[in-house]
């Protein structure tokens, strides 16, 4: 017994001899290693699936394809430029170029209390899944040629300064904005982006006059499930620690998308007669979305309220933007991730409040002092990540269309179906 006590203390000392010798964090490292394949599970196969089965069967494989291509394309432009502008030394707007092909990292090179390869993988899957979630707002009438070219200059010219500005040591996050994991950086300019790509590119044949049902609803769903389970890395492994930052930021994320989605369905319930699987993923998706840039900051009670007010604000976004506005953003990308993003982001200063009893979250940014400062920083975040991400992607899309002979597909191909006209594949055979 005493032999086993000793071997037991000797095992206890390991990890506080290995700080000591590198600086490495084994607990926080193992558990980002495992956020990572979270949040690259998120888009393959969450995302593809999710936003598979809610096109039509003639359009499925195109959209699978988007995501798949998007990963790889990003990726390999995250190492060669993306990350040194998002996140190298630089200035206010815009970060240098001395990480750029990932240059002076080592497997030795920390991050913090993480290995920078560590740090630059698990940011290269946030800027994977941003473009790709932009891909519902034109889908089925977009050409492949363009999405590519589109998806790559915008990651360079949107998603990585906007990064810069709030997470490397850029002007908003020297403001305090409070943004823990993607609202501005990533849901306010991917909701904006479909918007504005939504306008240009124009509506499907036949929108809003025939109905365009999703034609896998169980697809979906299984996505779905995936993007909840994805998303404890995304806002969990945001902690870059595995502390108890990461596990009230799980918590807080569960409990909103479980208020969301439960929100959504029973005002459907309400409002139609009958609830349906499509309105209580679209929901789940719309409280996740909301929580992430407070999900740091808030405590449960607050992601409750964040959950169930997402539930209401963008299910009323969305009719607003389809039967009002007659805009065809497909799948629901700004009403659900854009308008989220801003909701959640403006909460994020008011329930950060350690005043607030029941709902006190776990304070304000260093060196502000009031809510209404606080939420004076967000709306500074909101409206100049949304004003430079609309005229930025404008901008983009002209370029694009210039570059590709056109954005869309003619209205022959668009009819046949992008499986067949794009990629010469069909994604369900009859025997």
């Amino acid at each position: 017994m005493k032999r086993i006590m000793q071997l037991a203390a000797a095992l206890l000392l390991l990890p506080g001899i290995a700080l000591a010798d590198d600086g490495l964090q084994a607990a926080d490292t193992s558990w980002i290693l495992t956020s990572t394949a979270l949040v690259l599970f998120m888009t393959l196969p969450g995302l593809a699936m999710f936003y598979g089965g809610l096109v039509r069967s003639r359009n499925v494989l195109s959209i699978l394809l988007q995501c798949f291509a998007i990963a790889g394309l990003v990726s390999i432009l995250w190492m060669v430029v993306g990350y040194s502008i998002a996140f190298a030394e630089g200035g206010a707007y815009f970060g240098g170029l001395s990480r750029a092909m990932f240059a002076g990292m080592q497997e030795e090179t920390l991050s913090g209390g993480l290995p920078e390869s560590l740090f630059a993988l698990f940011q290269m899957t946030f800027a994977i899944i941003t473009p790709a979630l932009i891909i519902g707002g034109f889908a089925e009438r977009t050409r492949f040629s363009a999405v590519l070219l589109f998806s790559a200059i915008w990651l360079l010219v949107v998603y990585a300064p906007v990064t810069h500005w709030v997470w490397g040591g850029g002007w908003l996050g020297s403001m305090g904005l409070l943004d823990f994991a993607g609202g501005t950086v990533v849901h306010i300019t991917a909701g904006v982006a479909a918007l504005v790509a939504a306008l240009v590119i124009g509506p499907r044949r036949g929108f809003p006059e025939t109905p365009m049902m999703p034609h896998n609803m169980t697809m979906s769903v299984a996505g779905a499930g995936m993007l909840w389970v994805g998303w404890f890395g995304f806002n969990g492994g945001s902690a870059l620690a595995a502390n108890g930052d990461a596990a009230m930021a799980m918590l807080v994320t569960h409990l909103s998308a479980a208020a969301g989605a439960m929100t959504w369905m029973f005002y459907e319930w309400v409002k139609y007669g009958k609830p349906t699987a499509l309105g209580a993923i679209t929901g789940m998706v719309a409280g996740l979305g909301t929580i992430t840039p407070a999900s740091g900051f808030v405590g449960p009670a607050g992601a409750l309220v964040i959950g169930v007010s997402a539930g209401i604000v963008c299910f009323n976004a969305t009719l607003l933007i389809k039967r009002v506005w007659k805009i065809d953003d497909s799948l629901d990308v700004f009403p659900v991730h854009g308008v989220g993003g801003m909701l959640g982001t403006l909460f994020a200063g008011i329930f950060a409040s350690t005043e607030l009893g029941i709902f006190s979250g776990q304070g304000f940014a260093d060196g502000i002092d009031s809510m209404g400062q606080q939420v004076g920083v967000q709306l500074t975040g909101i409206v100049a990540t949304a004003l430079y991400t609309a005229v930025a992607t404008f901008v983009i899309l002209k370029v694009v269309g210039m570059l590709t002979g056109g954005l869309r597909v003619t209205p022959d191909e668009e009819s046949q179906g992008l499986d067949t006209t794009q990629h010469e594949e069909r994604g369900y055979v009859n025997l």
